[in-house]
């Protein structure tokens, strides 16, 4: 596969360049190494039932065998909410989940465990490969990423997305690079607040 696009939004790719250029190559390197036509489902969907599609599964694996042995980690982060509004402010920045559920606890709240999750970490970068649906990309950018950047965990956030080339021969609903960019730009130069690479991956030459 090949970048056929990428947007750099708060000069994300700008700080890769200069300040993690390996782990920026590796990701490329992930990249260009994965041949996406050999990765291909039949289609059971309506009414695209038969015909043959990118199987996002199979290729997600295959960024996993290329970026685990380097090191790149998935990352869980458990911690604690509440339903009272003015304590989930008091808390949200609190990075000691036991800590976050006491205080919780303390006030007479019931605290909730959750998580956020990340599928590759490397020297405080943050990568998730999106074959997800059209929802699934927004989550990344404004939950997962921001999260982990307020945490103090990350200092960038790379989103590799298909483009819409590549979508069309992808299941149904599909996060697509162009419009997720064209959201991006729509809401602002400072929002989300954390650096981020968009990367509009495809095949070099696609099914037909």
């Amino acid at each position: 596969m090949k970048i056929a696009n990428l947007y750099s939004h708060l000069n994300g790719y700008e700080y890769m360049l200069v300040h993690r250029k390996k782990q920026w190559d590796e990701i490329v390197n992930a990249i260009n190494s994965i041949e996406a036509n050999n990765f291909t489902k039949l289609s059971k969907a309506q009414p695209t039932s038969g015909r043959v599609n990118y199987d996002q599964k199979a290729i997600n694996k295959e960024f996993e065998k290329r970026l685990f042995p380097l090191n790149w980690q998935s990352v869980t982060t458990y911690y604690y909410v509440t339903g009272d509004i003015q304590l989930a402010r008091e808390i949200s920045n609190i990075r000691d989940k036991e800590e976050q559920k006491r205080i919780i606890e303390s006030k007479g709240f019931q605290a909730y465990r959750t998580n956020n999750q990340v599928d590759f970490v490397k020297d405080r970068v943050a990568v998730e490969v999106q074959f997800g649906k059209y929802f699934s990309v927004a989550y990344d950018l404004h939950v997962k990423h921001t999260f982990f950047f307020l945490r103090n965990d990350i200092d960038v956030g790379i989103e590799i997305i298909p483009t819409r080339a590549m979508c069309l021969k992808m299941d149904t609903g599909v996060a697509w690079f162009e419009n997720e960019v064209a959201n991006v730009i729509r809401e602002g130069r400072s929002n989300p607040t954390v650096p981020i690479i968009m990367v509009g991956i495809e095949p070099d030459e696609i099914l037909i």
